[in-house]
């Protein structure tokens, strides 16, 4: 018999091993294919059993492009490990809940001092290319967002006009509704969690291989905290909390927000 902790790693690593079978597509992303389409509709379900926001609608246009464009956000800048991102890709697609692992703010300078370099010039090269990948994918998922939340309202103020619909349609709205917002605000949350995780880079390296490139490598993390400033007037600052992204605080029954939707 296998010890307890073996035991209990085995989901993981069966878990582990549904997400390394993925099929990739353009820049790491899932591609369109029945099996990945298995483990997107895995996550859903995951996701409502967990009691998270997941509709059963199928998704516009514009909600495809916003989930392929927060692909990259989703997934950790730190980790080169095959096991370790086929888990971060389950958690992607909601097979496995968001918060199951915190991010740690040291993990992107481990994995920069992890594998073997030439110089410490390429460290802080690939800190820069990384920041300013991200800057320059900001700007293209805020537009999306911003024409996901316009579509919402639109689906939202349509809603009372509707009478043939049933609760479960009202449901399913109110449901794509909120999960939209909190991919938006899961998006929004990892981008600052990779921000630190750049910055602590950056000032560790200027300590352990102190060097002139440190200065453009600094620009590029200061460029993107800027773009993220794009993000910030989607949702309203508590977003990651009310989806449970973040630690948030407690709302008593009394002073709970109203329901998202309600049918007339």
């Amino acid at each position: 018999m296998l010890p307890r902790p073996a035991r209990s790693a085995l989901p993981l690593a069966g878990l582990a091993l549904l997400g390394a079978c993925a099929q990739q597509g353009d820049f790491g992303r899932p591609a369109p294919s029945a099996w990945n389409g298995l483990i997107e509709t895995t996550g859903t379900l995951s996701a409502r059993t967990r009691g998270e926001p997941a509709s059963l609608f199928p998704l516009t246009d514009d909600e495809i492009a916003l989930r392929d464009r927060a692909w990259r956000f989703l997934m950790p800048a730190s980790t080169r490990d095959v096991f370790l991102d086929a888990l971060a890709n389950l958690t992607r697609a909601r097979v496995l809940p968001p918060g199951w692992r915190w991010p740690d703010v040291a993990d992107y300078h481990e994995s920069l001092l992890g594998g073997p370099f030439a110089s410490a010039v390429s460290r802080y090269r690939r800190l820069g290319d990384d920041a300013t990948a991200d800057a320059r994918l900001i700007p293209p998922f805020a537009a999306t967002a911003a024409k996901v939340a316009e579509a919402d309202g639109l689906r939202l103020r349509s809603l009372p006009f509707v009478r043939t619909l049933s609760d479960d349609d009202v449901r399913e709205a109110a449901m794509r509704v909120a999960e939209n917002r909190c991919l938006v605000a899961w998006v929004r949350l990892s981008v600052a969690e990779r921000i630190e995780g750049y910055r602590y880079a950056a000032e560790h390296l200027l300590i352990e291989v102190p060097g002139p490139e440190a200065v453009a490598a600094e620009r590029s993390v200061t460029a993107l905290s800027g773009r993220r400033a794009l993000l910030d007037p989607l949702l309203p600052p508590d977003a990651a909390a009310r989806c449970g992204l973040a630690p948030g605080p407690a709302v008593s029954a009394a002073v709970a927000a109203p329901p998202l939707v309600v049918k007339n």
